[in-house]
């Protein structure tokens, strides 16, 4: 709950800390971090695409630190099993030979899990984290687990034109916040990462926050007002994203086989929230609005096969929508 505009700078500045620390091992992806902490001060789950070798990895252990969460990786390969993810019964003897199961934790029981690779597993050990990510449980058995809190999931995939991946299923795809995509550095920034990476520069971000305080962010951020014209403009932007939908541009009905449900529309208003107390903002604007439109929309529009076949962009799909608004507002 939000009690006083200091409390609100307070907020801000620590948003803007921990992007400064961050800052102080990444090299540039400022829009990529200001992402990724939309989505840890609202609550949720990010999926970040890239080629391999831009530090996505880098950035997720980076954050834990400057957010003082327990972190944990783990490494997707094909002969990964759910299991290896959320743990299992071993069998414990006694001393007069009796046997009992105890429950071992997996790397899935952290609050900051780095799911690296993704889509290297298979879909069955993909869909190991749907119960996690949901529902912030594990049920092993009978038994239902509850993981720790606060408890986020930063996924890295890479392209799936790579060899050897596996698309996320569509319900899992759902689950992240927001796709975020890492893109590759410009000349200045790949000369700063040479620099730094072959030197003896070994800087590391200091703790700025914790659970606790993210906790109380996540509670603040629901006070933050949705005027009814913002939310209107938010709801016919997600019904555009369908081609059934009259107002559609022409791109999407030529190219959209469904768009987005309602988990959308709840990124869309919950990132905007977040972006607006960390501008000192106490509501909502369609800028906000606009803002996030892109990453929390683009791995919830599918394509049908022409759109396949053209290799549409859902990413341009959204802008069309909103260009199409735009004039006629």
């Amino acid at each position: 709950m939000i009690e006083s505009k200091a409390q609100v700078e307070q907020w801000m500045g620590v948003f803007a800390a921990v992007k400064e620390q961050v800052g102080k091992v990444i090299v540039g992806q400022q829009d990529v971090v200001e992402q990724i902490l939309w989505c840890i001060f609202t609550g949720g789950h990010a999926l970040l695409e890239g080629i391999p070798g831009l530090g996505k990895t880098m950035l997720v252990r980076t954050i834990a630190d400057a957010l003082d969460l327990p972190f944990s990786r783990i490494q997707f390969t094909p002969d990964l099993m759910p299991a290896d993810i959320t743990g299992t019964n071993i069998i414990q003897f006694g001393a007069k030979g009796e046997t009992s199961y105890q429950f071992q934790a997996g790397p899935i029981f952290g609050s900051l899990i780095l799911a690296d690779e993704i889509n290297r597993a298979t879909p069955k050990t993909q869909s190991a984290l749907l119960e996690a990510m949901q529902e912030k449980t594990v049920t092993i058995g009978s038994t239902t687990h509850r993981l720790p809190r606060p408890f986020f999931v930063l996924a890295t995939q890479n392209p799936l034109e790579n060899e050897g991946t596996y698309p996320l299923p569509e319900a899992q795809l759902d689950r992240f916040l927001l796709k975020i995509n890492v893109s590759f550095p410009t000349k200045e920034e790949l000369k700063e990462i040479i620099v730094r990476t072959t030197s003896a520069y070994n800087a590391a971000a200091d703790t700025v926050a914790n659970g606790r305080m993210l906790e109380d962010i996540q509670r603040g951020a629901k006070d933050i007002l949705v005027a009814d014209d913002v939310l209107d403009y938010a709801l016919q932007l997600l019904m555009m994203t369908h081609a059934t939908e009259a107002q559609a541009p022409d791109s999407v009905r030529k190219y959209v086989r469904y768009g987005s449900g309602p988990r959308g529309l709840q990124s869309i208003v919950s990132v905007s929230k977040i972006r607006a107390l960390s501008m000192g903002r106490l509501h909502v604007s369609v800028g906000d609005i606009q803002k996030v439109a892109v990453p929390a929309l683009r791995h919830r529009i599918f394509l049908n096969f022409e759109g396949q076949a053209m290799s549409v962009s859902t990413d341009t799909l959204v802008q069309d929508i909103i260009d199409a608004l735009e004039k006629n507002r």
